[in-house]
């Protein structure tokens, strides 16, 4: 049978596109056979904007993202109608001063706080240059609303170890002011209770490390337990890390195992970890693993390996820096309102 030219053409036409078809299917069911499929993409930017290669450069942040660091959601009770109170804090490392308002149920806030590394500390001023430091203090809590029966001073169980603080000490009494003492140990207990919230008290302890020493605290059976271990600076005595680290490990492992879920610390080096990780004007900020943390002084560095040694000791995750507490209010709570 002789068929049309009208037939052959439908013909070949079928037969093409039988092998168009084919020919995309077989490319289809076999990419590595597909020279485009095999090329290198594009670099595509994150969520953030930047691209994937920008992880790796040198300039990537120290500490981990925000999202690895467990939530901490706790918000203190504001005081209602409290009083004015303030300290002056003699520490390791220079004055420090703190306005705080309290109402009779203990709830506080703190209202005003100045930081001040002063050159007392290293035997550097005189006496009328004490003096006048002290007065400077007291008067700007005078004009802030503060009455003058209501300040007080406390002079760290670090500062003790100073030589230089007798002369401040001598300096202060001369003004008419009562000097209050405290050990490492009512330190720690001071501490502690500025800074753990009621509904914590069943599962956290705290750490305050300052530059003299290292206080570690939680509560048993209602009542406060302290310990005491090295401070940040004990790298100028010419102590190793490692006798360091040993003795926090040692130190920190006596708080019972039920209260390491959570620990709340405080203090210099911990003040610096926080800044590099804080949210806003948040009271609370949850820190970062230490071995995220790249910290260029050596106080810094050694406040880093004491905080390791806390975190490698208890297993504790969640390690919670308040902005506002410090033993001095803990010392301001225990006064008579």
């Amino acid at each position: 049978m002789r068929l049309t030219l009208a037939s052959r053409l439908i013909i070949a036409a079928l037969i093409v596109l039988g092998l168009y078809f084919g020919i995309k299917y077989f490319r289809e069911s076999h990419p590595q056979l597909n020279p485009a499929a095999t090329s290198t993409p594009a670099a595509q930017p994150s969520a953030g904007g930047a691209s994937p290669a920008a992880d790796t450069s040198d300039d990537a942040p120290a500490a981990t993202p925000v999202g690895a660091r467990p939530a901490f959601t706790y918000e203190a009770p504001a005081p209602v109608n409290g009083k004015l109170k303030g300290v002056v804090e003699l520490g390791a490392s220079g004055f420090n001063s703190f306005i705080v308002r309290i109402d009779p149920q203990r709830n506080w806030k703190l209202e005003k706080a100045e930081f001040g590394n002063s050159l007392v500390m290293e035997s550097m001023a005189s006496d009328a240059d004490i003096r006048q430091g002290l007065k400077a203090y007291i008067g700007k809590m005078l004009d802030y609303g503060v009455s003058g029966r209501d300040i007080h001073f406390v002079v760290s169980s670090g500062a003790l170890k100073v030589p230089s603080t007798t002369k401040i000490v001598a300096a202060l009494k001369s003004l008419n002011y009562v000097v209050n003492t405290v050990t490492p140990e009512k330190e720690g207990s001071l501490g502690l209770r500025s800074v753990l919230p009621p509904s914590y008290a069943s599962k956290a302890f705290v750490v305050d490390i300052g530059s003299g020493n290292t206080k570690i605290s939680w509560l048993a059976a209602g009542q406060p337990k302290s310990v005491e271990t090295y401070g940040a600076k004990y790298f100028e005595k010419g102590t190793d890390d490692a006798t360091v680290a040993a003795d926090v490990q040692a130190k920190v492992q006596q708080v019972p195992t039920d209260l390491r879920q959570t620990c709340f610390i405080i203090g210099g080096v911990p003040f610096e970890l926080a800044k590099k990780v804080r949210n806003g004007k948040e009271r609370y900020t949850v820190l970062d693993a230490a071995s995220a943390y790249q910290l260029d002084n050596a106080k810094s560095k050694a406040g880093l390996n004491i905080y390791k040694a806390v975190a490698t000791a208890t297993g504790c995750k969640q390690f919670v820096f308040d902005w506002d507490a410090n033993f001095t209010i803990g010392y301001l709570l225990t006064l008579p309102q």
